[in-house]
């Protein structure tokens, strides 16, 4: 039966939505892209709803034994421009899944996917900076984009990093490293230049800490 819209001023019993077909477009080792069909709280429903998984990723905000921050610039093809923004990179996982979505694998993201998580984030770090640290902080885990997406972005501090390498670069990163002042992270994101939105977060959460 179908539900009526609640009169003005009052609210559903219940917001979720309940998903009654899925179509996997495409999936690979980068994304699992999918369209569905949803039943709205309301009755109504609604199709094609499209979303996707993704590795989940760790980022890194890391300043060295001066306090300055590192930072890499980068091509991004999603609006075609270079950018500064913090290390970061997708979490290898051990149990050998592609995603940890809870969309397909259910909710998984406990203590071992913390672990690896950091393991990723110190791995990351070294390959595109040359930078290591022995002061790790977790500082949040938060929905990459609660919207569309399933994937988990698992933010961390570094501090005191310093210079034990050279780059490890994979075949498909061309990036420089960057040291930028407190004032020049400032700048670059009140100018439009730091066009990470997770990064933006992650910098003004270190800050508070």
């Amino acid at each position: 039966m179908e539900k009526k819209r609640p009169e003005d001023g009052k609210e559903f019993d219940d917001l979720e939505w309940e998903e009654i077909s899925r179509k996997t477009l495409i999936h690979n080792e980068w994304i699992d892209f999918r369209q569905s069909a949803y039943r709205f709280p309301d009755g109504n429903v609604y199709e094609p709803y499209y979303s996707y998984s993704r590795r989940d990723y760790a980022v890194v905000v890391a300043t060295d034994e001066e306090g300055r921050y590192i930072c890499v610039r980068q091509f991004r093809q999603g609006i075609k421009e270079v950018t500064t923004e913090f290390p970061a990179g997708g979490i290898e996982r051990k149990d050998g899944k592609e995603y940890a979505g809870r969309a397909i694998y259910g909710d998984d993201r406990g203590p071992d996917a913390a672990e690896e998580a950091l393991e990723a984030a110190k791995r990351e770090l070294l390959e595109e900076t040359g930078y290591e640290s022995d002061e790790w902080e977790h500082l949040l885990t938060i929905p990459s984009n609660a919207t569309i997406s399933d994937n988990y972005a698992y933010i961390y501090s570094a501090k005191n990093c310093r210079k034990v390498s050279g780059q490890e670069l994979d075949v498909m990163e061309f990036l420089n490293v960057c040291l930028c002042s407190d004032d020049e992270i400032d700048e670059l994101i009140h100018g439009g230049d730091f066009k990470q939105s997770v990064h933006v977060m992650a910098w003004l959460l270190a800050k508070r800490l």
